[in-house]
């Protein structure tokens, strides 16, 4: 009786983040997975069943496809770059150095700014001739880039502001995993004659597994859902060079007005985000060693 009245309590307990789940995750998947297999509903057209004609469609679309290599070289570069500077800032953080209080405030500003906000800040860092950029190269006889409008620099423009932005916000994770490992087992190490690589290599590195999957599976949901910078800085161009996936969903359901195509785009993003994400825990988690 105890028993079934403890699993009663505990289902009651689940049930508020049950009812949430299901209506705001679980029932727009579903219902963006049916609606990518009709048309888009017109004025004195109803939706129809077309099965997978978007699908079709999405495969012989160059636009996503760029989308799609852009995307992925988008999250390729700045996922390791920004993780790796994070653990970086967070071990120079959390030694005892003086003002360290200011380098980690330093450190986290940019994350608490809002993404519009930070998108019109480096806008005007990369204005041709009077942004900051062109004024330091300028120095050199470099000045007059148009960083945001040719299309060699139009996506790792982008992804300088990610990394930017980003980096101190893993930062805080990784700050708080290192204050939690027992000191002791630093102290047995440099014992041992441990150099300061093989120490962090070794014991800190193995330590610090469970937050480096928790911070890069957020870091790769972060890579495929960027649409503000890309709404700000560059609306996907020049000739679509910048033009990321997310973006590409929102000009195609709320400015060409094709719900039924943003839905199959919608569909394969998701598809791509949970295809890296298993892989990715199938991997990591093997490496990981939870306390």
């Amino acid at each position: 009786m105890k028993s079934s009245m403890h699993a009663v309590h505990g289902w009651l307990l689940l049930l508020p983040a049950m009812v949430l789940l299901a209506a705001f995750t679980h029932y727009p998947a579903l219902a963006t997975l049916w609606n990518s297999l009709f048309s888009t509903p017109r004025a004195a057209r109803p939706a129809v069943f077309v099965g997978l004609d978007n699908y079709r469609a999405m495969i012989d679309d160059p636009v996503f496809w760029q989308a799609f290599w852009n995307n992925m070289a988008f999250a390729a570069i700045t996922i390791p770059v920004s993780v790796a500077l994070a653990l970086a800032m967070a071990l120079w953080v959390n030694g005892r150095l003086a003002g360290r209080g200011f380098l980690r405030l330093a450190y986290f500003t940019p994350t608490v700014l809002p993404m519009v906000a930070v998108a019109n800040i480096w806008l005007f860092f990369y204005t041709p001739q009077y942004g900051l950029l062109d004024q330091i190269f300028g120095l050199f006889g470099l000045s007059g880039n148009n960083w945001l409008g040719m299309k060699p620099t139009a996506l790792p423009a982008l992804m300088a502001v990610t990394i930017w932005k980003e980096a101190g916000f893993f930062m805080i994770f990784y700050l708080a995993a290192l204050q939690q490992i027992p000191p002791p087992l630093l102290e047995a190490a440099r014992l041992e004659g441990a150099s300061r690589w093989q120490t962090f290599h070794r014991v800190l590195l193995p330590l610090l597994m469970p937050t480096t999957l928790f911070v890069l599976v957020n870091a790769l949901i972060n890579a495929f859902r960027m649409v503000d910078h890309v709404l700000v800085m560059t609306r996907g161009g020049p000739d679509n060079a910048s033009t990321l996936l997310l973006y590409y969903i929102y000009e195609v359901g709320f400015s060409y007005w094709d719900t039924a195509y943003a839905a199959t785009l919608s569909v394969a993003l998701l598809a791509v985000l949970a295809l890296t994400a298993l892989v990715k825990f199938r991997w990591l988690d093997r490496r990981t060693h939870y306390q």
